[in-house]
Formats: structure tokens, C-alpha cells, sequence
């Protein structure tokens, strides 16, 4: 087939995977991510940076609004930072738990027993924070309007996850409300907002997570399907 276009176009075919092989492996990926868990008991244990850039790389392969790639990921061992990032975090938490009136919020989290103590942000080696860019500035001072900038750095954000956990690492979606400080602590640019802190490293030697099931397949799906003669 023949096509016109006005902007650069490239072929894309990749390798036909046989029907039976293509199940093998969504169903091996499955398994995988199946034993996935949020983590709040880390080791201290070093986790080379080489670990990161490979996540952050996976990330980069997400589908995005426009191919913007409305993200930024800032990634930091220092303790020093981490300490006045679990501060910052525990104080807002610290409001949620104690001072806020979000019953139904907390009960919903009561099985988790999570609290406004937050040790793991300065356990964990890594702390890595995406941030969402609502605008990308150009290089002659201007910004660009990204377009479904949420959508697409869940996206990216997913991808980093299941990245972790294919290198044998864990990690915790941490989103403490209000997140304003994280820009100041990273010194990010009006441009950007703090959309998730991963904290990442392995999984401590006690590590415990609730007891949890995940929605089955006929919850989660729906199928309607073509007549048949």
C-alpha cells in the first residue's frame, strides 16, 4: 500500500509471534506481575543506578498524548534529601491521619495499617519522583501544551513499575496530598507538578504486605462478541 504523508514516516513490522508462543508469554508476563506487590519494608542494601536508568528507559516506551512524553523523572540517593523529603511527606500525612475528616478514606485503608510514619522514604536506596509536565518549555523560551498528560505519566509510570519488578526490585506508589514541596526539594520548574514518589530498593529480609486478592478476570473484563451464522 502507498501512502502520502507530510511528516516523517518509517516502516514498522515486527516479527509475527505464532498464536500458541504469544499466549506462552502473555500468560508467563501474567505470572510475573501476579507476584507484584507494594512494598513498605525495605533493605538498605545498595541498588545501582544502572537499575534506574534502565526503569526510566522502559518508561520512555510508553504511549503518550502527541508523543510528548509529559514526564520527568528526578531519581536521588542522598540521604540528606531523603531525609527532608520523609519530613515534608509525614507532615502532610500527618494532617491526613489526625486532623482531616475522610472516614470513608480511612476505612478503606484500615487493612493496609498504613499511618503518617513514612521510615521507608529514607530506607529504601532510591527515591525516584515522577513529575508531569502540563507544559514543555522550547528552546526560544515558549511552552508547549501537553495533551493528556495524567493519562499518558500513568502510563509511563506503569511501565517503570513492571520494570522494577522484572529486575527483582519493589517499590510503593506514594502520593502524599499536598506533594507542592517535592518541586521545591528537586528545584522543578513551574512547568512540572509532583505526580508520584517511588521509593525503591529490594524488599527488606521481614518484609510482610497484606493479605490481598486481586479482582478476577470476569470483574475486570467484559466481552461482547460478533454474532455468529
Amino acid at each position: 500500500m502507498s501512502r502520502s504523508h507530510q511528516h516523517p514516516f518509517i516502516p514498522y513490522a515486527p516479527a509475527r509471534v505464532p498464536i500458541e508462543e504469544g499466549l506462552r508469554r502473555g500468560a508467563e508476563f501474567r505470572d510475573e506481575l501476579e507476584s507484584r506487590r507494594s512494598v513498605r519494608w525495605f533493605s538498605d542494601e545498595p541498588v545501582p543506578l544502572a537499575a534506574i536508568e534502565l526503569a526510566v528507559a522502559t518508561a520512555n516506551t510508553a504511549p503518550s498524548g502527541a508523543h510528548y512524553q509529559p514526564w520527568t523523572f528526578v531519581a536521588t540517593d542522598d540521604p540528606e534529601i531523603k531525609r527532608s523529603v520523609r519530613l515534608a511527606a509525614e507532615e502532610e500525612e500527618r494532617r491526613f491521619y489526625l486532623e482531616r475528616e475522610l472516614p470513608e478514606w480511612h476505612e478503606a485503608l484500615a487493612r493496609l495499617e498504613t499511618d503518617e510514619n513514612k521510615e521507608f522514604l529514607e530506607v529504601a536506596p532510591w527515591l525516584v519522583v515522577a513529575f508531569a509536565q502540563k507544559h514543555t518549555p522550547r528552546a526560544d523560551g515558549s511552552l508547549r501544551k501537553n495533551y493528556y498528560v495524567s493519562e499518558s505519566v500513568g502510563i509511563a509510570c506503569g511501565f517503570f513499575i513492571a520494570a522494577l519488578h522484572r529486575m527483582g526490585l519493589a517499590t510503593l506508589t506514594h502520593t502524599p496530598n499536598p506533594m507542592a514541596f517535592l518541586s521545591q526539594v528537586f528545584d522543578r520548574p513551574r512547568t512540572e507538578r509532583p505526580y508520584i514518589i517511588f521509593p525503591v530498593g529490594y524488599p527488606a529480609a521481614d518484609c510482610e504486605v497484606p493479605d490481598l486478592s486481586r479482582k478476577p478476570l470476569a470483574e475486570a473484563l467484559i466481552v461482547r462478541r460478533a454474532p455468529r451464522s
